[in-house]
């Protein structure tokens, strides 16, 4: 076994590229131990690419199943071109759809001080307690601990607890009733969209139940109550687990390296069926065909190195880019993701960074739709 190890003293130029082009080989081609994440330098520019700003879904399609969808064979880095619709076509008999059951929540809230009615917007991120949140601000360097914020024309007011060291603020809302939360927050829809959302339910999943997240798990929106119904026709099995998805999930990694990116925490829960029905397929040899990139990551996060999942729930920090062993997850459907995000980075790892690079350039210049309310990608 051959072992590359980075060092500091190696002069920038030619052979420092050399290098860095040979770990990036190794990361994919030399794993080594199953769900080993190797220490080896990636450069987050090596996941930018260049995608045409008409080709940003701003809305979603009519019909949730009428999405295109690209078929990645991971193994082969074979492309295929079809609909979502047609996705029983490419499952069989005793899969496992693993779906992420989190809801949206109306996480939104614009407002002001109340000293001095500037304008303010809080994004919540978790609860803490029955009315303490962690929030993200802005503008942030305005609002400090002990200021008071209205919403809703004061329907709802915070007061401004605490900063964090990772600058977002603990904020205690002075009520409790959540019918109030809901009535004065809007859905947090992504940065990229601009348009307004006519329909609140089009960012959640059909299939969405526990509250919790300031962003929707978006492989589930392609799924429609007549495409589970042929699912379960082929009976081809489903479980739900919950990741709540954090604002996080959409902030490019700032590093220039990609292992000295801090990854955000996101609360999850399996339950002992769910485990149960997951282990149990795995030995038929049936697949698990993760729904989404938080699917992956709590599935990965609660699986053993004989590739068993176990019941739990708590705060996963799990970071995936190439070089990490796959444990548990045998698919994945995804939508596209953007340059520098650790949701590229994941899917990478899971098909190789120039498969992964070779679909997305087809993607493009095929015209697909890309991110939240876009087409999809099923790597099996």
């Amino acid at each position: 076994m051959i072992t590359v190890r980075y060092s500091p003293s190696i002069t920038p130029g030619r052979s420092w590229e050399a290098v860095t082009s040979m770990c990036a080989y190794l990361n994919e081609h030399k794993q080594g131990l199953p769900g080993e994440q190797k220490a080896l330098p990636l450069r987050t520019s090596d996941f930018d690419y260049y995608l045409p700003p008409e080709l940003i879904a701003q809305e979603p399609l009519e019909k949730r199943d009428s999405s295109r969808m690209l078929v990645l064979m991971r193994n082969t880095g074979e492309v295929r071109h079809s609909f979502f619709a047609d996705i029983p076509l490419f499952l069989e008999n005793g899969d496992l759809l693993v779906f992420n059951d989190t809801r949206v929540l109306p996480a939104r809230l614009r407002g002001s001080r109340k000293d001095t009615g500037g304008a303010v917007e809080l994004l919540l991120v978790r609860r803490l307690e029955e009315s303490k949140w962690e929030v993200l601000c802005s503008p942030g360097k305005r609002v400090r601990p002990g200021a008071v914020l209205t919403f809703g024309e004061v329907l709802l007011e915070a007061e401004v607890l605490s900063s964090t060291p990772s600058d977002s603020r603990i904020v205690r809302f002075l009520c409790a009733d959540e019918d109030v939360l809901k009535r004065v927050g809007e859905v947090p829809l992504p940065p990229y969209i601009k348009k307004d959302l006519a329909d609140r339910e089009r960012y959640q999943t059909i299939y969405a139940s526990k509250e919790g997240s300031s962003a929707a798990p978006t492989a589930g929106l392609h799924f429609s109550d007549a495409v589970l119904d042929q699912l379960h026709k082929k009976s081809i099995e489903s479980v739900y687990i919950t990741l709540h998805i954090g604002p996080g999930t959409f902030r490019p990694v700032k590093a220039e390296y990609v292992q000295a990116h801090t990854m955000h925490s996101e609360y999850y829960e399996l339950s002992s069926e769910a485990a149960e029905r997951i282990n149990r397929v795995k030995e038929k040899g049936g697949r698990v065909v993760a729904v989404g990139t938080s699917c992956c990551r709590t599935l990965e996060t609660l699986s053993s190195e004989d590739g068993r999942v176990s019941p739990g729930s708590g705060e996963t920090e799990l970071f995936i880019y190439p070089g990490y062993r796959y444990k548990l997850v045998d698919a994945l459907l995804t939508n596209f993701h953007l340059p520098r995000s650790t949701l590229l980075m994941l899917v990478c790892a899971f098909a190789g960074t120039e498969n992964i690079f070779r679909a997305y350039r087809e993607a493009v210049q095929r015209r697909y739709r890309f991110y939240s309310f876009g087409d999809c990608m099923l790597i099996i």
